[in-house]
C-alpha cells in the first residue's frame, strides 16, 4: 500500500522453471543463449502453451507461431537482464524475497499443504522457492532495465500533432462516452473525535506490546486494516524512504531496530510502526494501520447536511457552485465550482503537471480512478440535475457524504486534438517509447552474444537482428 509495486510481469514466466523441471532431461536442451543466459526448449514450449491459453481466454488470436513469439520474449528478457548487470542497475532485493514468499504461501494454500505442493511440483519447497526467486529477480532486473531506457523519453506538443496527423481516419482511436460532473463532499463533523479515538486505540496497542502483554504481529493480524500486510503480521517488504508516505518515512527514519513508534498520521490513516532492520537505504518494518470509524448517526448527520443544501439548490436559493465553495470539504474541486478532476490521483502520485489535469471520465475510470458510487448516482441523472446525498469513501478509504451534479455527457466520438489532447499525448508517448526501445534493443542485440538453435532460426521474429 505504501510503496510502488515491484512491477513484475504476472505472466507465465514465473512458473515456467517449475514446469520445465518436470520434463525428462533427455527431451530437453538449450535452444538459445543470450549473453550469459541460456533458454531451454521446455521453457519455450511451456511459455508458448500459456500464451495460447491466455489468448484463447481473451478471444485474441495471432498470426505468429507461438513458439517463435515465446522464444523472442524470453530472449528479450535475457538481454535486458544481462544488460542490467552490465549497467549495474539496482533492484529491491527485499521486495523480491517478500514477493517470492507471498507467491509460495499462495501455492501452499492452494494445494493445502507443503507435502502436497512438493508432490505436485516434484521438488522440495526450498527448491521451488529458489527457482521462483531467480525468476522474479531476473524479471525485475529486466523490467527495471526497460524502465531505465523508456523512462527518459519525453514528448512535445509538435510530436503529438504529427502523431495525430499520421493516423488515417479509419485508425483514429474512438473515445467512449465521457462524463463531466461536479460534487460537494462532507466529512462527518465528529472527525476530530474519531481521529482521537483511533489514536487512543493505537496507543493502547503500543503499550500492550511494550509491556510484553501482546505481540506486535498478532495485533496487526487482528486489527490492522491494511489488506496487503495484515496477514503477514503487518510486515512490509524492505523499502526506501522515498517510496513511502512522507510522514510515515519521516517517523521511520528516526527509529532504531526493535523500536516502536508513537502514533503516526499519514494520508492512509494512523499507524504504529516497528522497525525490524535497516540495510543501507532499505528499511524493514511492520506496521498497524487504523482508520477513523464513525457511528451510523455520525455518518447520517453529514447526509442530512447535504440534503439541506440540495433543497436550497433545487429551489434556486443557492447555486451549486456557491454551495461547493462554501461547504464542500474537497479542496481539489471546491474552488472550481465543484467540478471533479483527477487532482486527487495526481496528488497521491506526487504529480504536479497541470497539463495532466482531466475533468472528463470514461465509464472504466469509475471504480478505478473515481468511486463507483459516483457513477451509480450519475447514471440516474440528466445533464444539469443533482443527486440525492449518499454515503461513500474517498480514494484513501475515508468515510464521507456526497452529492453530485451531472454537467455534461460527451458522446462516443473519434479522437481530436482539440477535445482529446491528453489521451492522444499518452498514445504518442507510448508509440515513441516503443520506437526508442526497439532501436535500443537492436543495438544491444548487435553488441551481445546471441545463439539460436537451427531448429528455431527460421522462426518469425519481430526484430530481425536476433538471427545473425
Amino acid at each position: 500500500m505504501f510503496r510502488k509495486a515491484i512491477g513484475m510481469a504476472a505472466f507465465a514466466l514465473l512458473c515456467v522453471g517449475a514446469q520445465a523441471q518436470k520434463r525428462q532431461v533427455m527431451l530437453d536442451k538449450v535452444v538459445a543463449v543470450v549473453g550469459g543466459s541460456s533458454i531451454l526448449r521446455s521453457e519455450v514450449d511451456e511459455y508458448a502453451r500459456q500464451l495460447v491459453q491466455q489468448r484463447r481466454q481473451e478471444g485474441y488470436t495471432s498470426d505468429r507461431d507461438p513458439r517463435s513469439e515465446a522464444l523472442e520474449a524470453l530472449m528479450t528478457q535475457k538481454l535486458l537482464y544481462n544488460q542490467a548487470q552490465i549497467d549495474s542497475v539496482s533492484v529491491n532485493d527485499g521486495a523480491i524475497l517478500a514477493a517470492v514468499e507471498e507467491q509460495v504461501q499462495r501455492m501452499i494454500e492452494q494445494e493445502g499443504s507443503i507435502p502436497r505442493l512438493e508432490a505436485k511440483q516434484h521438488m522440495p519447497v526450498f527448491t521451488i522457492r529458489e527457482m521462483m526467486r531467480q525468476r522474479f529477480e531476473e524479471q525485475e532486473y529486466a523490467n527495471e532495465m526497460q524502465r531505465t531506457v523508456t523512462g527518459k523519453v519525453t514528448i512535445i506538443p509538435g510530436e503529438v500533432e504529427r502523431f495525430y496527423k499520421s493516423l488515417s481516419r479509419d485508425s483514429l482511436p474512438v473515445i467512449a462516452e465521457q462524463y463531466v460532473y461536479a460534487q460537494i463532499t462532507k466529512f462527518p463533523k465528529s472527525m476530530t473525535e474519531a481521529k482521537q479515538r483511533t489514536r487512543e486505540r493505537l496507543l493502547d496497542m503500543r503499550e500492550r506490546v511494550i509491556s510484553g502483554n501482546a505481540k506486535f504481529e498478532n495485533l496487526a493480524r487482528m486489527y490492522s486494516v491494511d489488506p496487503g500486510t495484515m496477514m503477514r503480521g503487518g510486515e512490509m517488504p524492505p523499502s526506501r524512504l522515498a517510496e513511502l508516505d512522507s510522514s510515515f518515512g519521516a517517523a521511520l527514519e528516526k527509529m532504531r531496530p526493535g523500536q516502536i513508534s508513537e502514533v503516526v498520521e499519514s494520508q492512509f490513516g494512523f499507524h504504529i510502526i516497528q522497525l525490524l532492520d535497516k540495510q543501507g537505504d532499505y528499511y524493514h518494518f511492520r506496521h498497524i494501520l487504523l482508520k477513523p470509524t464513525y457511528t451510523v448517526e455520525e455518518q447520517t448527520a453529514s447526509v442530512a447536511t447535504l440534503d439541506s443544501l440540495v433543497r436550497l439548490i433545487r429551489c434556486d436559493s443557492l447555486t451549486f457552485e456557491r454551495a461547493a465553495l462554501e461547504h464542500s470539504d474537497d479542496k481539489g474541486s471546491k474552488m472550481n465550482g465543484g467540478v471533479v478532476s483527477n487532482s486527487d490521483i495526481m496528488s497521491y502520485y506526487n504529480a504536479s503537471n497541470p497539463k495532466m489535469t482531466v475533468t472528463k471520465f470514461l465509464r472504466e475510470d469509475f471504480g478505478h480512478f473515481k468511486s463507483l458510487d459516483d457513477y451509480n448516482a450519475l447514471m440516474r441523472l440528466k445533464p444539469g440535475e443533482i443527486s440525492e446525498a449518499f454515503l461513500t469513501e474517498d480514494m484513501l478509504g475515508n468515510k464521507m457524504a456526497k452529492v453530485v451534479k451531472l454537467i455534461e455527457i460527451i458522446p462516443t466520438h473519434q479522437a481530436s486534438l482539440e477535445e482529446d489532447y491528453l489521451r492522444l499525448e499518452e498514445m504518442a508517448l507510448a508509440a515513441k517509447q516503443e520506437r526508442v526501445f526497439r532501436e535500443w534493443l537492436s543495438r544491444k542485440i548487435d553488441g551481445m552474444y546471441v545463439y539460436i538453435d537451427p531448429e528455431f532460426r527460421s522462426g518469425e521474429f519481430e526484430n530481425e537482428h536476433w538471427v545473425k
